[in-house]
């Protein structure tokens, strides 16, 4: 069988050594802090640069591609007048990378949303001479998402040039309430903020201005088809409800129908079959990609998830490369 992973990050050392010495916006200094510790300490450090050793670990699990994406939150925490030019640096180095071995490695663009104008620009450049097969966007930049009327012009462009928007996560935006517990991350923090704003894109209208966009989703949709009934019920309540507690503007369809339609979701940090059968149920086999989120989880058991999995042959095929092949244009 195939296998494509498509969360896998990595970090070059010319980008650690520059965005390293950089400063940082006020409000994400503390979860840059946590990054820069991950990204030096040996042996996290070792995985996100060395593809060589990635390629051995790829051949020994019978993992035929990697999706490469820059290491989370990229480049999102700096000035715009840093984040601009460091994406660009980054971008380059990773087609290099994808030039080199297209037949292993496919690649994820980083852009600057905190520069609108210059993201859009990037992502048709990434996505037409570069030669890469989408972008990350590590959730708010600065407090922002991008239903936001300001980040128009970044959507606009990932809609024109076919662009995939990978939503990863980050720490939350509004971080108060998780500081405690070690909630930030990904025990609690992380798909919270994703599955935040996946639901204000949805809610917001955006995908009625932008219906061809396909956002991807990590960890099996970041809880959001375990609701998906109850979003779809509650919308219906607000908008047909006069003096509704919370009101909600109208839309061209359900909740759940943008979900199904421009969302696409992949397995990673979730090797739970259950899990796994309820979002089979709510997007298809069809709408889901393999993901091991390298190096954070542990490939060996995410590929061993993957071919053991109450499945049928062609949901496992579906999942474990042809949806990535089409999505990203792999084939």
């Amino acid at each position: 069988m195939k296998v494509v992973a498509v969360e896998e990050h990595l970090a070059t050392e010319a980008f650690l050594r520059v965005a390293h010495g950089l400063d940082v916006v006020p409000g994400d200094e503390t979860e840059i802090e946590l990054m820069r510790t991950v990204e030096n300490s040996p042996e996290f450090h070792a995985r996100l640069v060395d593809l060589d050793a990635r390629l051995r670990e790829m051949d020994a699990l019978g993992q035929d591609m990697a999706v490469l994406s820059l290491n989370p939150p990229g480049v999102q925490p700096y000035p715009a007048a840093d984040a601009v030019p460091l994406a660009r640096e980054f971008n380059d180095a990773l087609a290099a990378i994808v030039r080199r071995r297209p037949d292993r490695f496919g690649g994820l663009a980083t852009v600057a949303p905190q520069d609108p104008a210059a993201a859009a620009t990037e992502i048709e450049r990434a996505m037409g001479p570069l030669g890469l097969n989408g972008i990350m966007v590590n959730s708010h930049t600065g407090g922002r998402y991008l239903d936001e009327p300001e980040f128009a012009p970044l959507l606009a462009a990932a809609e024109a040039s076919r662009a995939p928007i990978y939503l990863h996560p980050r720490a939350p935006g509004m971080l108060a309430a998780y500081r405690d517990y070690g909630m930030p991350g990904a025990i609690w923090g992380y798909q919270a903020e994703a599955g935040l704003h996946a639901m204000r894109l949805i809610l917001s209208g955006t995908l009625d201005r932008h219906p061809g966009l396909t956002i991807v989703l990590g960890h099996l949709g970041e809880g959001i088809p375990y609701w998906l009934r109850r979003i779809d019920n509650r919308h219906a309540f607000a908008v047909r409800t006069a003096g509704a507690a919370t009101p909600m503007p109208r839309l061209s369809l359900t909740p759940s129908e943008y979900f199904r339609r421009n969302f696409v979701l992949t397995t990673s940090g979730i090797d739970d079959p259950d899990v796994l059968g309820l979002a089979l149920r709510a997007a298809g086999a069809d709408k889901i990609m393999f993901a091991i989120d390298h190096p954070y989880e542990d490939p060996a058991a995410a590929v061993a998830f993957l071919r053991d999995a109450p499945l049928t042959d062609e949901q496992r095929s579906a999942i474990g490369h042809r949806t990535a092949d089409r999505i990203f244009g792999l084939a």
